[in-house]
């Protein structure tokens, strides 16, 4: 017997540490913690191999006897804003890298059910997986509200079919229910601008960062790698107002990031949600070690200027091309020479 992934023993085996907790995940889709599928052979997926050696345990006294020195002097300097590293840390970013690795594990598994020709596991573990993928949808929509696309449709519906009941109130001479009208399709008009603006913010979004490459935070110093981005800034009100997102100069409509902070650093921040603005790429390929537990599972490695390589399901998930490094024939030259 085999037992299905589960999250709260994910979740478990990294209490007090680095992982973080997805309580709302587990409370969302409960039929991820119990459920058994047969097969003939034992899982080696994911999880089991995070459980055994991958992540850290987020102790900073575990850290310190793998004699990794953490710098972090930086987290209770906020430059003039006031702020500290941790107030940009976000534990939804690190539940959607959580989830994107169950998503992975799912997906190996029914390639190596079909391999082995357990079609009836197989057929499971794809409706699983398909099962997943539309939680994932629903719960993204819940956190940050549908597609400005089809908000700013929407909105406008409801504006043409008020301005019909407008004009039906004047030509009836109901006056008092037409200056109502008038009033909501006002807001709605400005409402519909705003979504209409967010929407070609997302469609036509151009990202200084790509995924995989090595920044450094502008005011907190610390070096991270880039592993997710969005348009606009897409965290909740409450974080937002911890971050003071409102203080930035480009406000909450730049593109932000996921990234994962080297541990280094800070073993506890993990993953942080930072502005473009507040991000800064290295004026030197920077080839110096980068330790993160996640790195492993995000990227295929590094390329000759130190970024990282993501995998074909990351760049997929952000709809993001394939960086090439240009071809400079010196480079070349000089390595026959030497």
């Amino acid at each position: 017997m085999v037992q299905g992934l589960s999250l709260s023993a994910l979740t478990a085996s990294c209490n007090g540490g680095v992982c973080g907790s997805m309580p709302s995940w587990r409370r969302h889709f409960k039929l991820m913690s119990k459920t058994r599928i047969s097969t003939g052979v034992e899982r080696c997926g994911i999880w089991h191999l995070c459980r055994q050696s991958l992540f850290l345990r987020g102790n900073t006294d575990v850290v310190r006897q793998r004699n990794m020195r953490v710098e972090a002097g930086w987290l209770f300097k906020g430059g003039d804003q006031g702020l500290n590293a941790s107030s940009e840390q976000s534990e939804s970013a690190n539940e959607d890298i959580l989830i994107f690795f169950f998503q992975l594990d799912l997906a190996t598994r029914v390639q190596y059910a079909l391999n082995t020709e357990q079609y009836d596991v197989a057929q499971q573990l794809r409706n699983k997986l398909t099962e997943v993928e539309a939680e994932v949808i629903k719960q993204q929509e819940a956190k940050r509200g549908s597609s400005p696309k089809s908000e700013a449709q929407d909105k406008a519906i409801s504006i043409i079919r008020l301005r019909a009941d407008l004009q039906n109130a004047i030509e009836s001479e109901n006056y008092a229910v037409a200056a109502k009208l008038r009033d909501t399709i006002s807001k709605l008009e400005a409402e519909s601008l705003a979504a209409s603006a967010k929407a070609l913010a997302h469609e036509n979004a151009n990202y200084s960062f790509r995924l995989g490459q090595r920044v450094r935070h502008k005011i907190f110093g610390y070096r991270a790698v880039v592993c997710g981005m969005d348009p606009v800034c897409s965290e909740s009100s409450t974080w937002m107002e911890t971050a003071q997102v409102e203080k930035l100069r480009r406000g909450s409509n730049q593109p932000f990031y996921q990234i994962l902070v080297d541990v280094h650093a800070d073993p506890n921040l993990l993953v942080a949600y930072v502005s473009e603005e507040n991000l800064l790429a290295p004026e030197e390929p920077d080839l110096d070690q980068f330790d993160h537990p996640y790195i492993s599972f995000l990227f295929y490695g590094m390329d000759a200027a130190g970024d990282f390589i993501p995998i074909k399901q990351l760049r997929e998930k952000y709809n993001r091309p394939r960086h090439e490094i240009p071809y400079d024939p010196q480079d070349e030259g000089e390595g026959r020479d030497a």
